[in-house]
């Protein structure tokens, strides 16, 4: 079972919001801004508090998005999970054994197309796409990739998480605190 049955994967914005989510019940959860030199010590509180922590690798401050700084994240930090739109940065943490989530932004049918080769070549075991509130691309793309998808972005209520999940979604990420104890 995906992220063990959880449905919303809460993305902390900040220290103070991912702390928060250490005495929170969900089991998975995103860190999505931190300073480099902050990384270790939160990946540790998280997993002190038996959480699992994703950290999105494009949004480390200090980090360079190439192979040298995925191996870094993969040996030093030892997270549970990358996410990065760098295809480079996912093939290096599936060397690590470290869940790999490439992330795909779908603009128009060009990018989709894109999204298309870029997965190939990375072989993720999760795509992240954004924006999440597309069901009928949401559809076609889990179908055509056969991989994973959870989706994110503008997913403001109960109603756009259902709908992200009704439409072959395995989860959801959120940085909207009101939808982070979604049962």
């Amino acid at each position: 079972m995906h992220f063990d049955g959880q449905k919303v994967i809460p993305a902390a914005r900040t220290v103070k919001d991912f702390e928060e989510l250490l005495a929170a019940r969900e089991q998975t959860l995103i860190l999505l801004n931190a300073h480099l030199a902050q990384i270790p010590r939160l990946v540790h509180m998280a997993h002190q508090s038996q959480k699992k922590v994703f950290l999105h690798a494009d949004f480390v401050q200090g980090l360079k998005q190439d192979e040298a700084g995925a191996q870094f994240l993969c040996q030093v930090v030892r997270p549970d999970g990358i996410i990065s739109t760098h295809s480079n940065v996912v093939v290096t943490a599936r060397k690590h054994r470290v869940t790999a989530i490439q992330r795909i932004f779908l603009l128009d049918s060009h990018s989709l197309e894109t999204s298309y080769r870029v997965l190939q070549a990375s072989q993720p075991d999760y795509i992240e796409v954004l924006p999440g509130l597309l069901p009928e691309v949401l559809r076609e793309v889990a179908k055509r990739s056969g991989i994973p998808m959870i989706a994110g972005g503008f997913i403001k209520s109960a109603e756009d998480v259902a709908t992200v999940l009704n439409a072959g979604a395995v989860a959801v990420t959120t940085s909207t605190k009101s939808l982070w104890s979604f049962a």
